[in-house]
């Protein structure tokens, strides 16, 4: 279900037990984990988060989940996956902030793209963005999304949700 998939200067692949460190490390990050799910765990949770990648997501092939790797060394996180939030599939992606700025995201949130359209045989993608999110909204809107409603959350904030179609 997770494929190997290559880009320019990314490699995406399945994640690896002794990635545990390195990923928990990207989640921990505040730059990162605000923007991601309902903003930051706790450590402990992100390493059940990891270890559920393997006892539940990979052994039961729910969706496709990525370890982002640049020169080796663990930048990213990506998934392509049904959510009933968007009544269809969604990417998710996040960078190390050392990678920002660099083009590694529209690379990587093209790679997550194509994969969808091409091996899983999908007419639409969808994301759903932090409405303060402005870099992912302007990353994603040069590659061909646009903005199909707003979901008001709980806590007062707005969650934009994008689609691009093949």
């Amino acid at each position: 279900m997770t494929p190997t998939l290559r880009t320019e200067r990314l490699l995406l692949e399945p994640y690896i037990p002794e990635d545990e460190e390195a990923f928990v490390a990207l989640f921990q990050d505040a730059e990162v984990s605000r923007w991601m799910g309902d903003g930051p765990s706790s450590e402990a949770e992100d390493r059940a988060l990891f270890g559920r990648l393997f006892t539940k997501v990979y052994a039961q092939d729910l969706f496709a989940v990525w370890a982002v790797r640049r020169d080796g060394l663990l930048v990213g996180h990506a998934e392509i996956k049904r959510t009933d939030a968007v009544d269809g599939h969604e990417i998710i992606y996040a960078l190390a902030p050392t990678a920002w700025g660099t083009g590694l995201g529209t690379e990587l949130a093209r790679a997550v793209i194509d994969h969808g359209f091409e091996t899983l045989g999908l007419t639409e993608v969808h994301a759903t963005v932090a409405a303060a999110n402005e870099a992912s909204l302007t990353l994603l809107g040069r590659i061909g999304f646009e903005h199909m409603r707003d979901i008001k959350e709980d806590d007062g904030s707005t969650t934009r949700v994008l689609t691009r179609c093949r």
